[in-house]
């Protein structure tokens, strides 16, 4: 029996917008999926999930959300011509907010395939990420007097970076702790608006969701570094 794209939808269209699921984002509380921009700008406003009711978090619900990219790449082979269409909007989106020509060309590069790390490279590894938009940063240092490891941690002589908005705070801890010189044991905690990302968010999911959405319509995105912090 074949089955038509319709036949799909209730699984595949996003709640909020109705339309087919972009970045789908699944609520880890209640596994209810919606599209990346549609559930974060609803808990903009509330902390319940919008399909069922349940809260989701008392204070940041944001932290409970997780990408299914299974589920994307599904719906990119069901849908005809939506990833083709999607990447163009992205394109178009990230050249209307264009970041000012302030960015040096050091930048940190995107972690790559592992084939890439055991020195079996291509042209093509190495123009892993190029292709994507790219967004403007600031690295500050953030100094806490009196703190342990203020000797260590150094403001950057550059610290204006251009680089794909796919690069993870990770990556951006790697490149810090090159830069810096800094042990290898030595952690450093990456900041926006005073609020300590993960290791797993991108510049895209940073930008949409704790400097674009908290009214900073300044360029470029400002991230701040400290040594790592033990709440004990």
């Amino acid at each position: 029996m074949k089955h038509l794209v319709k036949d799909f939808n209730p699984h595949i269209t996003c709640y909020i917008c109705k339309g087919y699921l972009i970045k789908p984002t699944t609520v880890t509380e209640c596994l209810h999926t919606f599209c990346k921009t549609c559930i974060v700008q609803h808990f903009e406003d509330s902390n319940d999930c919008p399909r069922c009711g349940n809260q989701v978090h008392e204070t940041n619900p944001l932290e409970m959300l997780r990408l299914d990219n299974t589920l994307e790449e599904i719906i990119f082979k069901l849908v005809p011509g939506l990833r083709e269409q999607e990447l163009q909007r992205e394109i178009e989106f990230w050249k209307k907010n264009k970041p000012q020509e302030n960015g040096q060309d050091e930048s940190p590069k995107a972690d790559k395939p592992k084939a890439d790390e055991e020195g079996d490279e291509n042209e093509e590894d190495k123009d892993y990420h190029r292709s994507d938009p790219q967004i403007a940063i600031c690295l500050d240092c953030l100094r806490n007097n009196g703190q342990s490891g203020d000797n260590v941690v150094k403001g950057l002589m550059k610290k204006f970076i251009r680089c794909s908005t796919r690069v993870t705070v990770g990556t951006i801890k790697k490149f810090l702790s090159l830069k810096l010189k800094l042990p290898s044991s030595y952690e450093l905690d990456v900041l926006c608006n005073g609020e300590i990302m993960g290791k797993d968010h991108t510049m895209e999911f940073i930008y949409m969701t704790r400097w674009r959405l908290r009214g900073e319509n300044s360029y470029p995105m400002v991230l701040q570094y400290r040594p790592r912090i033990d709440f004990g």
